[in-house]
C-alpha cells in the first residue's frame, strides 16, 4: 500500500466517532484491501474497551482486510450492534461469502450477543446469506431484535435458508428459557416472491415479537402476501407494516384485513402499489371500523380502488384519535371523485391528513371494473385446490394474469379511449410515452415479462428499454433506469444466468464485437450507453464483466462516434471501478 494511502487512511481514523460503546468509520470511503490497510482500525478495535457497536458502512472491504477485522472481533464479547450496511462496493461477489463467514465466526467466538446486524445494500446474493447462515443459527443471535437485510438480492433461495436460520434461532434459544425476540424485520427489494416470502412467514408466526415488518419491492402475490397475513396475526406488538410494491389483488388484501382485525397496536400500515382493488380497499375498511384504535398512517395509493371503496378508506378512519395521514393517491377516483374524498375528509376535520390526490388515474370505464371482477372470480376458481407445492410456472402465470391488471381486455376497449399499453407492445415498438403510461408498477411487469433464462431476449430488453432514455426528462429518466435495474438484476441475481454469453451478445449488438451468427447489431444511441453506465456502478453487474467492458470500449469504433459523449462518460467510469478494485 502506497505511502499516501496510508496517510489518507490515517487521517480518515482520526475522525473515527466514538459514542459510548461506538465505533464508527461510517461513509469515510476507505478501500480496504488487504491486511495493511486495516492496521491502523485494527489496534483501535483491539484498544477500545467494551466495544458495543461496530459501524462500517459505506466502506470498501476486501477478504483479507475482513479476515483481518475479524481477528480483532474475536475477543470483543460486548458487541452488541454491527452496522455493516454497504461495505462491499466494487467486491467481486465470490470474496463476498467468506468475508462474511469470518467475521461471523468471530462473533460466535467472542462470545457477542447482538442486538443489531445491518447487512442492507450489500447485493450478495443467496450465497451472501448463506455466509451469515452459522451466525444467526448461532448464540450470539439468540438477542437479536433488529435484523436489516435490505436491497441484498438474497432471492428465493436467500429467503429459504434465512428463514431456516432464523427458525433453528428461535427453536433453540427456547430451549435455553429465553426465546428470540426479533423485533425489526427489513428486507426490500430481495426479489423474495412467494416462496422465500411464505417461507419467512413462517419463521415470523414461529417467532411472534414483530414490531416491525418491512417487504417492499420483492414480487410477493397473493399466495405470499396470504401466508405473511397469516403469520402477522401471532405478532400482537407488531407497529409497523410495509408491503409497499408487492401485488396483493383483492384475495390478498381481504387475507391482510383479515389479520389485522386480530392486532391493536398497529400504527402504520403501507400498502401501496400493491394493486389491492376495490373490494380489497373496502376490507381493510371494515377493519378499520372495527379496530386498529391506534393507526396513525395508511397508505392505500396505486391501488385500482374506485371512488366508493376510497370514500369507505376515509370514513374508517373518522374516530382514529392518533390518525395523521391517508395516502390514496394514484387511484381510480376521477376529478368528481376526488372532489368528494376531499368533502368527505373535510367534514371530519380532517382535510389536513390526506396527501395529493395529482396522480389519480381518472374514473375508469364500467367494462374494465366488470373485466376485473370477472378476472378475480376466474383467478378464485382457479386457486381453490391450489398447493405449495403447484408447478412454479403455472403460478407465475396465472399470478401475472393478475398483475398486470387485466392488461389482455384492453385491447377490447374503443380506439378512441386511450388505454395502458401492456409490456408487451412496448417492448416491440418502445416509446417514452409507452413506458411511462405503463404506470408506477412498470418495472415489475417489465421484469415479470423478460425471459432471463433466454440470453438473447435480455440483451435485446435492455437495448429497447435504454433507447428511451432521456437525460433531460427527469420522469423518463428515472423510469428508464428503474426498468433496467429490475430486468438485469433479475438477470444477473439468477444463479443459472450465463453472464458471460449476455456480454458477448451485449459487445455483438453494440457493433463491439464481431459476431460469428452474422447478427446485425444495432443503431446505437446515447441512452444504450448511459443506462449502461448506470448499471456497472449497481451492486448487482458482476466486477469481472466490468473488465473485458472497459477492454472494449478502449478500441476505435465508429458505432458509437454517434454518441462520443456518453461514450467517454463510460469509458471514464468503467476506468475509475476497475481502478477501485
Amino acid at each position: 500500500m502506497a505511502s499516501d494511502d496510508v496517510a489518507n487512511l490515517a487521517a480518515s481514523l482520526a475522525k473515527t466517532q466514538v459514542d459510548e460503546g461506538e465505533l464508527s468509520y461510517k461513509g469515510q470511503g476507505l478501500k480496504l484491501d488487504n491486511a495493511q490497510s486495516v492496521e491502523t482500525m485494527v489496534k483501535e478495535i483491539e484498544e477500545f474497551d467494551g466495544l458495543r457497536a461496530l459501524r462500517l458502512e459505506g466502506n470498501t472491504v476486501g477478504l483479507e482486510a475482513a479476515r483481518t477485522i475479524a481477528k480483532a472481533l474475536e475477543k470483543k464479547s460486548d458487541l452488541q450492534c454491527c452496522h455493516w450496511s454497504d461495505m462491499f462496493t466494487g467486491r467481486l461477489r465470490a470474496e463476498i461469502p467468506p468475508a462474511l463467514v469470518s467475521l461471523g465466526d468471530a462473533l460466535i467466538m467472542a462470545g457477542a450477543r447482538l442486538k443489531v446486524l445491518d447487512l442492507s445494500d450489500n447485493a450478495f446474493g443467496p450465497d451472501g446469506v448463506k455466509g451469515i447462515e452459522q451466525l444467526l443459527r448461532s448464540a450470539a443471535c439468540h438477542t437479536l431484535q433488529e435484523l436489516r437485510l435490505n436491497n441484498c438480492g438474497m432471492g428465493i433461495g436467500g429467503g429459504k435458508i434465512l428463514a431456516a436460520a432464523l427458525t433453528v434461532c428461535h427453536k433453540e434459544s427456547s430451549a435455553l428459557g429465553a426465546p428470540l425476540q426479533l423485533k425489526v424485520f427489513i428486507a426490500g427489494r430481495n426479489r423474495l416472491e412467494n416462496d422465500g416470502a411464505t417461507a419467512l412467514a413462517q419463521a415470523f408466526q414461529l417467532i411472534g415479537s414483530l414490531e416491525e415488518v418491512h417487504m417492499p419491492q420483492n414480487g410477493i402475490n397473493h399466495p405470499g402476501v396470504t401466508a405473511l397475513a397469516t403469520a402477522m396475526q401471532h405478532n400482537p406488538q407488531l407497529r409497523v407494516l410495509n408491503l409497499n410494491d408487492n401485488t396483493f389483488t383483492k384475495r390478498g388484501a381481504i387475507a391482510m384485513a383479515q389479520a389485522l382485525k386480530h392486532l391493536r397496536n398497529v400504527q402504520v400500515i403501507n400498502f401501496g402499489d400493491c394493486l389491492v382493488r376495490s373490494e380489497g380497499a373496502s376490507a381493510i375498511a371494515e377493519t378499520l371500523r372495527e379496530g386498529l384504535p391506534i393507526l396513525k398512517e395508511l397508505n392505500l395509493s396505486f391501488g385500482e380502488i374506485t371512488e366508493e371503496a376510497a370514500l369507505e378508506v376515509a370514513r374508517s378512519v373518522k374516530h382514529k384519535d392518533q390518525f395523521e395521514k391517508l395516502d390514496l393517491n394514484g387511484n381510480s377516483l376521477g376529478e368528481e371523485g376526488c372532489d368528494n374524498l376531499r368533502e368527505v375528509m373535510e367534514s371530519m376535520d380532517m382535510a389536513d391528513k390526506l396527501g395529493t390526490l395529482s396522480d389519480d388515474e381518472g374514473e375508469p370505464e364500467e367494462d374494465e371494473d366488470e373485466e376485473e371482477d370477472d378476472d378475480d372470480d376466474d383467478d378464485e376458481e382457479e386457486d381453490v385446490e391450489e398447493e405449495e407445492e403447484e408447478d412454479e410456472e403455472e403460478e407465475e402465470e396465472e399470478d401475472e394474469g393478475e398483475e398486470e391488471k387485466s392488461e389482455l381486455n384492453q385491447f377490447s376497449t374503443p380506439p378512441s379511449a386511450p388505454r395502458t399499453p401492456d409490456v408487451s407492445s412496448f417492448l416491440s415498438f418502445p416509446s417514452p410515452d409507452k413506458l411511462l403510461r405503463l404506470g408506477a408498477k412498470r418495472s415489475f411487469l417489465i421484469q415479470q415479462q423478460v425471459d432471463v433464462s433466454d440470453v438473447s431476449k435480455t440483451v435485446e430488453a435492455f437495448l429497447k428499454i435504454s433507447s428511451v432514455f432521456k437525460e433531460d426528462d427527469g420522469e423518463v429518466k428515472a423510469a428508464v433506469l428503474e426498468s433496467v435495474d429490475a430486468v438485469l438484476s433479475k438477470a444477473f441475481l439468477t444463479p443459472s444466468f450465463q453472464g458471460l454469453t449476455f456480454m458477448s451478445s451485449l459487445l455483438v449488438m453494440l457493433g463491439l464485437l464481431k459476431s460469428e451468427d452474422k447478427l446485425k447489431p444495432v443503431k446505437v444511441v446515447p441512452g444504450h450507453l448511459q443506462c449502461l453506465e448506470h448499471a456497472v456502478k449497481q451492486g448487482y453487474f458482476p466486477r469481472e464483466h466490468i473488465t473485458v467492458l472497459k477492454a472494449f470500449m478502449a478500441r476505435p469504433n465508429k458505432s458509437l462516434e454517434p454518441c462520443s459523449s456518453a461514450r467517454d462518460r463510460l469509458k471514464t467510469t468503467l476506468q475509475k471501478l476497475t481502478a477501485e478494485s
